[in-house]
């Protein structure tokens, strides 16, 4: 039997079981596209991308969004191209990493694997099939992105096709990293861990690459550290600026390396194990695992400490763009765009901007949290933890109080980061510190709700759980281009964001500072009405659902 038998038939169970997934990351990566190029037309219209670009000239910028070819003439290909890339790079790396260790690592570690294996199957086919629905997915974003940005920004259709073209080869290039991390260890996590890892590591060199040295700062190309980022190979496409199409072959070039060795690595390994041996656990277990809040904080500790690693990078970095500000700010307060987004104060209003991506990116952390209690019925450790004195109440207590205790975290550390990097960049007219933890402080109950929305799924839902991303886009949305698409209250108020109040200039949901209070009582009624209707409902179903 080929190493490859049966890889049609576990292609067309993937995608049947990830359609509703995958349609949705299409849709939303179409939908940022569209935003985006929206923005842009109309500040093209004004006249006003060319001061734009003089923000991006910054060394912060720089590490932020890249070298930024094409800014001399600053037009709107131009600026999708300087400023989207590196964000949809970050998404379609993440979907490539999280589908192929799904169906591959995954499902060896629940055993669903061994019965497959069971069948007329290949040894290979499980990760051929993982690569092809990368690859099928990756392809339709292409395409998608391509016909949203031809038909409404009416820009050249070869240069985007080497922007997207470009970043659907480097999704591809991070299924091939993620296969092999697959092969490496023999837990899920440890296997995105690495992948993210990855990542993480090209992003740096990137940025520190771009920073040293690039075109934006006069210099004739980047630095040689660049050239090691497979994200900057993308952007070294130079598309709606000089396209250039040999720099996709290196990312074709490390997808085929990254390959390779998945092929030798699996071929070297027993099923279900790794390359690396798994350490020896302890003799005798910790005190902590003897309750539910320590064997959920236990198996959380790992991913919250990254994520607040690399999150909080993120806003250090967005703290030193308030430097660059100064330089720009005439142009920005006459802007009926910027206007419309920042507010009257430009500083304050991009404080909050700011502080309103640290909320969503905590937010989004909790949504996670809740969700990977699905990983942990489908294993049957909650079964297992359930079947001891363990009442469900208490179990799911335990969840919440690590989670909540991670998005506070978040919460917190990131907008004080915010602070430390804007007062690093030599910022003059800087609001205090306390006054911006005060910003991410009233955020919290907002988190609180998303993240109850997230636990009421998870009880009453879990077939459809992930309805409870929808509060985390709708707030990305709201926040960020509500006064852009001019959208009214009514909708905004869905957003439990919207009704944050912000202490720097008075003004939310609630549109003063006397109804500041309420807001954040009944945002803190919900979220707690919510979890209690989690509590109720995880009651009341079966486990597993």
């Amino acid at each position: 039997m080929s190493g490859l038998e049966g890889t049609g038939r576990m292609l067309r169970l993937a995608l049947r079981r990830d359609r509703v997934r995958l349609a949705v990351w299409l849709a939303v990566i179409a939908a940022c596209w569209a935003a985006f190029v929206g923005e842009l037309a109309l500040l093209e219209e004004e006249g006003t991308l060319a001061d734009r670009a003089l923000l991006l000239r910054s060394p912060a910028m720089i590490m932020m969004t890249g070298p930024g070819y094409g800014l001399d003439d600053y037009t709107l290909g131009a600026a999708l191209a300087t400023e989207v890339t590196v964000w949809v790079a970050a998404a379609l790396a993440v979907l490539s990493i999280l589908e192929v260790v799904r169906h591959t690592r995954a499902e060896e570690e629940s055993g669903r694997a061994e019965l497959l294996r069971a069948a007329p199957v290949g040894r290979h086919a499980a990760a051929a099939a993982a690569l092809l629905l990368a690859a099928i997915a990756q392809a339709a974003i292409a395409l998608a992105s391509t016909a949203v940005i031809v038909g409404l920004g009416h820009v050249a259709l070869p240069d985007t096709l080497a922007l997207t073209g470009g970043l659907a080869l480097l999704g591809l290039a991070f299924a091939g990293i993620a296969l092999a991390a697959a092969q490496l260890v023999e837990h899920t996590r440890t296997a995105v861990g690495l992948s993210l890892a990855a990542f993480g590591t090209a992003f740096a060199l990137r940025a520190i690459g771009d920073a040293q040295q690039s075109p934006a700062t006069g210099s004739a190309d980047t630095s040689w550290l660049s050239w090691l980022s497979p994200i900057a190979w993308v952007q070294q496409t130079r598309a709606f600026s000089d396209v250039r199409w040999w720099p996709l072959g290196l990312l074709v070039a490390v997808t085929t390396a990254a390959l390779v060795a998945a092929h030798a690595l699996s071929a070297r390994r027993d099923f279900g194990a790794g390359i690396l041996p798994s350490r020896p656990g302890r003799a005798h277990a910790s005190p902590l695992l003897a309750s539910p809040t320590g064997l959920a904080w236990r198996a959380q500790r790992a991913g919250l400490s990254w994520t607040l690693l690399g999150l909080g990078l993120l806003w250090l970095g967005s703290g030193t763009v308030m430097g660059s500000l100064g330089d720009v700010r005439e142009m920005l307060q006459e802007n009926p765009l910027y206007a419309a987004v920042l507010g009257a104060d430009i500083v304050d209003g991009f404080f909050a901007l700011l502080a309103l991506l640290v909320a969503i990116g905590a937010a989004a952390w909790g949504v996670a949290s809740i969700g990977r209690l699905h990983a942990e019925e489908a294993s049957g450790r909650t079964e297992a933890a359930l079947a001891t004195r363990v009442s469900r109440v208490r179990w799911l207590a335990g969840q919440f109080v690590v989670t909540a205790a991670g998005v506070a975290a978040l919460g917190l550390s990131g907008a004080a980061l915010l602070w430390v990097g804007a007062a690093a960049s030599g910022t003059t007219d800087l609001p205090g510190a306390g006054e911006l933890i005060a910003l991410g402080a009233a955020h919290l109950p907002a988190i609180a709700v998303a993240v109850g929305v997230a636990a009421a799924a998870y009880a009453w839902l879990p077939r459809i759980a992930w309805i409870a991303w929808v509060p985390v886009l709708w707030g990305v949305m709201t926040g960020m281009f509500s006064g852009l698409f001019d959208l009214p209250d009514a909708a905004r108020a869905l957003s439990p964001f919207w009704w944050a109040p912000n202490p720097l200039t008075g003004a939310g949901g609630a549109d003063d500072q006397v109804a500041a209070a309420p807001a954040l009582w009944g945002l803190s009624a919900v979220a707690v009405a919510l979890i209690a209707l989690a509590a109720w409902g995880f009651r009341r179903r079966g486990v597993p659902a």
